[in-house]
């Protein structure tokens, strides 16, 4: 009876395992592949970075073609995705150490489900801000524009305290406004300026346009993920507008750049091309507006992404040519 004893006791110590192990019944984590890293530079976003570097380099085209660097040109758009993913993994990270991604709906992120050290999502995401910021510098030397450096800090000090910090300003309702400066006005304004030495009017409309895209696919994520994000209290502005005015925003959002493609077509015979990005938009903005599952808003945003890549590409070849 008693050796009987020993071997039930042994038998359930086995079972609880060492301290710090996974509970019995419990899926082991999956780490992290390959693919589930490329997940997490959030590819379909990337159109964000490609549509201002094409709308400004478009611009400085307009203003003769003497003013075209390719190479200025490609640094720019280097610069502009190696910051946007540095972002996307530094957002991965911020909120997945804050717990912020334990309620989410959309696709697992690398820190939150366990895949990936915290550390070396860091570590990747550090890699990106240096790559961008070596982009960065080169674009300073060549041109010799030393203010621009200053620029670039501040680019970078954006992407980090999005989520990043005590105060994250994404915690607060500031994304979009963030959002609408970094990725429209400094992105578009910025690649304009570099190749050509200075600025348009052109410009500084393009990177509007492009800004109210870039909110809408900011605004779109937020609604998807806004009764999760409540609960972890991360207060964006579909958190504090709620529902249904989150989702009229939207639609706003995606409709204003439209407003100003009416005024190139004054001037541009070709702007309406810009037009077709509304076979990708408008499909967006009626999910957006009916859409109850995460399926739903997560291809509104993949729509509106795509969308804005063709509103860049048709935009940018009719100022251009």
């Amino acid at each position: 009876m008693a050796t009987e004893s020993k071997k039930t006791a042994a038998k359930k110590k086995s079972t609880s395992g060492r301290p710090g192990a996974r509970p019995p019944g419990v899926a082991p984590v999956r780490k992290a592949t390959a693919s589930d890293w490329i997940a997490g530079a959030r590819l379909r976003t990337l159109t964000l970075s490609i549509a201002p570097v094409v709308l400004g380099t478009a611009t400085a085209l307009s203003l003769g073609d003497q003013q075209f660097h390719w190479v200025r040109a490609l640094a720019c758009l280097a610069l502009a995705l190696f910051l946007q993913i540095a972002v996307n993994y530094a957002n991965d990270y911020s909120d997945g150490i804050r717990g912020t991604d334990s309620h989410r709906v959309g696709p697992s992120r690398l820190t939150g489900s366990g895949a990936a050290k915290p550390r070396t999502v860091l570590a990747v995401s550090l890699v990106f801000f240096g790559l961008a910021a070596l982009v960065g510098i080169a674009i300073v030397i060549v041109t010799q524009q030393w203010w621009l450096l200053a620029v670039g800090a501040a680019c970078i000090l954006a992407g980090w305290f999005y989520t990043g910090g005590k105060r994250p300003y994404g915690y607060y309702g500031l994304g979009e406004l963030f959002v609408f400066v970094f990725f429209g006005l400094v992105a578009t304004v910025g690649t304009t300026f570099v190749q050509a030495g200075d600025v348009n009017t052109d410009s500084w409309l393009c990177g509007i346009a492009v800004g109210f895209l870039a909110c809408a696919v900011l605004m779109i994520n937020n609604l998807r993920d806004r009764e999760q994000d409540k609960i972890a209290g991360k207060r964006t502005i579909a958190v504090l507008i709620g529902d249904r005015a989150s989702r009229v925003t939207f639609v706003v959002l995606l409709l204003l750049p439209f407003v100003i493609v009416g005024l190139f077509t004054l001037f541009y015979s070709a702007a309406p091309l810009a037009f077709f990005a509304l076979l990708a938009l408008l499909p967006a903005a009626l999910i957006a507006l009916t859409g109850k599952t995460a399926k739903e808003f997560i291809l509104a945003l993949q729509l509106t992404s795509l969308g804005s890549l063709i509103f860049g590409l048709a935009l940018g070849a009719a100022i251009a040519f």
